[in-house]
C-alpha cells in the first residue's frame, strides 16, 4: 500500500462527531473524551467564544454556531457536518434550556420555545443525520434528556415534556434502522452543576453535593458511543443525583 493509499485508509477510519451545546457543562467534557478518544469533531453551540475555548482544548476541532431551536438552521448544521467532517458516525444532542415558573404561568411563545430547542431541534437533526449514518453503516445517536423525565421537578412541565420526547426518539430509531448498524440511547441525568441549574437553583436551595459533575454524565454518553452500553440501546439511562 503505498503512502497516498495509507493516508486515505486513516481518513476513513476517523470517526467523527456532531456535538451540540459544546461550550461548557456536561458538553465540553464530552467533547475532551471524544477528542481522547481520537474523534474528528463538529461542536455546535451559540457562544462562538466558548466554542474557541473548547476547540482549542480538542486539537482544534470544527465549530458552528446555531441555535438548535431553529430548524433551518440545524439541518444546514449537518449539511455543513456532512461536507467538513466526510461522514457522521456520532450525533450527541445535547443542546438544552428551559426556564421554571408553575405551568399556568407558562406563555404559549415560551411553551414553544422550550420544545424547538429540547425536542424539535434534536428530532430535525436525527432526521438529517440518519440517512448519512445508514450510508456509512451505522452511527450512534445520544439524546441528553433529564430525570425530569420520570419526576418532573414543579415548575419544568414544559422541559419535563419537551426532554421525554427525546426517550422516545432513540426507541423509534432503534425500531426503525436498528438492523443497519444504528444505535440510539437517552440519557437522563438528574442535576448536574452546569450553568443551567445555577441559573434556576443558588447552592444555598441545592448544595453542590447534591449536583452531579458533568463529567460523570459525559463518562456514561461516551460509554454509549464506544458501545459498553449496548445492552440498553434504544432505552434510557437514569442517572439519579447524589
Amino acid at each position: 500500500m503505498n503512502h497516498q493509499s495509507t493516508q486515505t485508509a486513516a481518513q476513513s477510519a476517523t470517526k467523527t462527531a456532531i456535538l451540540t451545546g459544546a461550550g461548557s457543562g456536561i458538553g465540553l467534557q464530552t467533547a475532551r473524551l471524544l477528542h481522547e478518544a481520537g474523534y474528528k469533531l463538529m461542536l455546535v453551540g451559540r457562544d462562538q467564544a466558548k466554542l474557541d475555548a473548547v476547540a482549542a482544548a480538542c486539537g482544534g476541532a470544527m465549530t458552528r454556531t446555531a441555535d438548535i431551536a431553529d430548524s433551518s438552521a440545524v439541518e444546514a448544521m449537518v449539511e455543513d457536518a456532512s461536507k467538513r467532517l466526510g461522514r457522521i458516525d456520532v450525533l450527541i444532542n445535547n443542546a438544552g434550556w428551559t426556564i421554571m415558573k408553575p405551568i399556568g404561568q407558562y406563555t404559549a411563545q415560551e411553551i414553544e420555545n422550550i420544545f424547538r430547542l429540547n425536542a424539535i431541534g434534536p428530532c430535525v437533526a436525527i432526521a438529517r443525520a440518519l440517512p448519512h449514518m445508514v450510508a456509512g453503516g451505522g452511527g450512534c445517536i445520544v439524546n441528553v434528556a433529564s430525570m425530569a423525565v420520570v419526576n418532573p421537578f414543579p415548575g419544568l412541565f414544559a422541559y419535563a415534556a419537551a426532554k421525554a420526547s427525546l426517550t422516545l426518539m432513540v426507541k423509534s430509531i432503534v425500531n426503525e434502522e436498528g438492523k443497519k448498524g444504528v444505535r440510539a440511547f437517552a440519557v437522563a441525568p438528574g442535576a448536574v452543576e452546569t450553568p443551567l441549574l445555577r441559573s434556576m437553583f443558588a447552592e444555598h436551595t441545592l448544595p453542590r453535593r447534591r449536583a452531579l459533575a458533568p463529567e460523570h454524565v459525559a463518562n456514561i454518553i461516551m460509554e454509549c458511543v464506544q458501545g459498553k452500553r449496548d445492552s440498553e440501546n434504544g432505552g434510557t439511562i437514569l442517572i439519579p443525583s447524589p
